[in-house]
């Protein structure tokens, strides 16, 4: 399984939606967005 598709899932599992993964992470929504479609592999 992929980072992507693990951090979906989990998100997914948690009830949580980008925006507060975003948050806690202290990255933008969009970022979370990208990470889990895979767009950015850095």
């Amino acid at each position: 399984m992929r980072l992507g598709s693990s951090l979906y899932h989990a998100r997914k599992k948690s009830g949580l939606s980008q925006e507060s993964v975003a948050e806690k992470l202290g990255v933008s929504r969009q970022t979370i967005s990208k990470w889990e479609t895979e767009v950015s592999h850095s």
